[in-house]
């Protein structure tokens, strides 16, 4: 009888430890449909300008083991080279963006996924420039290629220059 009631305790014990994993490794999970929005970014691309010429290269790697994507960007026109982190962040729902380049300069965007675009932008920046954010989109095309814009935006939302247009294609 103390068997009956001690194997009846453990598999009660497993049973509920088990669900409380699941349930743990559902919430740690990179594999939400949130984590996935920006997947159309992940490839190796050949990123051109709108008249066909060619500005760089940019491998973008899905890195599962830290639910973020990593972009590595290459300029064919200058020494420019550059790594962004991008990721999901769950707490606020929000996309975000590390930019880091070999010259010392830095971007930190945040934003969504809406409409088949993803929309990042920087805080309001106010320096010798003015005061403008960095707002930069992706926008997937039916063809697979994926249309990138960088402009600044002034506190009221309104583009004041437009800063790069890359199309990329595989």
């Amino acid at each position: 009888m103390v068997r009956v009631i001690i194997y009846v305790l453990v598999s009660i014990l497993l049973a509920v430890s088990s669900k409380i994993s699941a349930q743990n490794n559902d919430q740690n999970s990179c594999e939400t449909e949130y984590h996935s929005q920006f997947d159309f970014w992940v490839g190796n691309w050949k990123v051109y300008n709108e008249q066909g010429v060619l500005l760089g290269t940019n491998k973008v790697v899905k890195m599962t083991n830290a639910c973020t994507i990593q972009e590595n960007w290459e300029s064919m026109k200058s020494s420019s080279k550059g790594t962004s982190y991008n990721y999901f962040n769950k707490k606020d729902n929000s996309w975000n963006q590390v930019w880091i380049d070999n010259s010392g300069g830095s971007l930190v965007l945040k934003g969504k996924f809406d409409n088949g675009v993803m929309t990042l932008q920087s805080d309001l920046t106010k320096d010798e420039k003015g005061v403008y954010r960095d707002k930069i989109t992706w926008t997937q095309q039916n063809n697979g290629s994926v249309i990138q814009e960088w402009v600044q935006v002034d506190k009221n939302g309104k583009e004041t220059k437009k800063l790069f247009k890359g199309i990329y294609k595989k």
